[in-house]
C-alpha cells in the first residue's frame, strides 16, 4: 500500500479532462493549467466529462503513480468551472469523493464537549 505524508495536498482540477492522457499529458495540465510542480508529491486529481471516470497523479520516489477509478451507475462530484482552476481538498474529502459521495454534503458529527472534573 502506498502511504502519503502528512504533508501532502489533494487538488482537483476542475472541470472535464480528457481521460486519454496519461501521465506525460497529466503532468503538462499540473504545470501549465494548474501551475504547479508535479514533481512535489502531492495528488492531482481528475475527472472526465461524464464524471464516472477519475485519474490520480502522484509523484513517488522515483517515479509516477496513475490511479484511475471508474463507477458504474453513479457520477461522482466534481466542481464546476474553467480548466485551469484548482480546488485543494483534504485526503478525507478525497476518500468520500472516491466512494462517490458529494463532499460538499458530508457532514460530521457534532463535538461533543464533556465538563472537565
Amino acid at each position: 500500500m502506498i502511504s502519503f505524508g502528512a504533508n501532502t495536498c489533494v487538488y482537483l482540477a476542475a472541470g472535464a479532462t480528457d481521460m486519454r492522457k496519461a501521465v506525460n499529458g497529466l503532468m503538462i495540465l499540473v504545470e501549465d493549467v494548474l501551475e504547479a510542480d508535479p514533481f512535489s508529491s502531492h495528488l492531482f486529481v481528475f475527472c472526465n466529462r461524464l464524471r464516472d471516470k477519475i485519474k490520480i497523479l502522484y509523484w513517488h520516489n522515483n517515479g509516477f503513480w496513475l490511479f484511475y477509478r471508474r463507477i458504474e451507475k453513479q457520477r461522482f462530484w466534481w466542481p464546476i468551472g474553467s480548466e485551469q482552476a484548482s480546488l485543494e481538498i483534504t485526503s478525507r474529502e478525497l476518500s468520500w469523493l472516491l466512494e462517490g459521495l458529494d463532499i460538499t454534503q458530508v457532514k460530521a458529527h457534532k463535538t461533543v464537549k464533556f465538563p472537565l472534573f
